[in-house]
């Protein structure tokens, strides 16, 4: 084994190490937002971002049905909060499975709330009627709520879609599932936070 001689290595220029610095951002960039899109790991990355245990934020908004919607309507219930957009091709790939587990638990006490980011459909050319449409599309008889300002999507931190929020019987942020869900990521969310529910009654 040969070792470099000093003669032969050279430091790099101010501007090299810019570039190099800037490369490595960009590639670990890259690296993360495939890991989130993906939904990868996505409830470690949730903790990391500290969205877990926090206090649901409080939202009323108008549904498709045209009655208002609010957080604290289902409070005692596990919620799933799901954020959605007309445009999201995995959004559109995880509503069967959405709709197949509010047939499945809806009675056993687990409440799906779909946020549509309506400001952002408006970006794409979509009106409420799209949406409207989108929700008979896939048969879904959860309600649907309208984010008209963007405001609740803000406020829970929302930035790739599909995101979904598990909120326990207490009303805290438990796990935060960025990308597409499956009927057992959300068997297995609901079984968990309902047990839990249990045992701290006593039940």
């Amino acid at each position: 084994m040969t070792r470099m001689n000093a003669s032969n290595s050279r430091r790099l220029s101010p501007r090299e190490r810019t570039i190099a610095i800037v490369g490595a951002l960009v590639a670990l960039s890259l690296v993360v937002t495939i890991w989130l899109i993906t939904g990868r790991n996505s409830d470690v990355a949730s903790q990391a971002m500290g969205e877990v245990d926090r206090p649901a934020p409080a939202f009323s908004l108008q549904s498709l049905d045209g009655t208002t919607l609010s957080l604290a309507d289902y409070q005692g219930k596990v919620v799933l909060v799901n954020f959605w957009g007309t445009w999201c091709e995995p959004c559109k790939r995880e509503m069967p499975a959405l709709q197949a587990a509010n047939e499945r638990y809806a009675a056993q006490g687990l409440a799906i709330i779909g946020v549509n980011l309506t400001d952002d459909e408006k970006l794409q050319g979509r009106s409420e009627d799209d949406v409207r449409a989108f929700a008979a599309q896939y048969n879904l008889t959860y309600p649907i709520a309208l984010d008209r300002d963007g405001s609740v999507t803000d406020a829970f931190r929302v930035f790739p879609l599909p995101t979904s929020f598990f909120i326990d019987t207490q009303g805290h942020i438990r796990y935060v599932h960025v990308g597409e869900l499956s009927l057992d990521d959300v068997t297995s969310r609901f079984n968990e936070l309902q047990q839990e529910a249990r045992t701290n009654s006593g039940s």
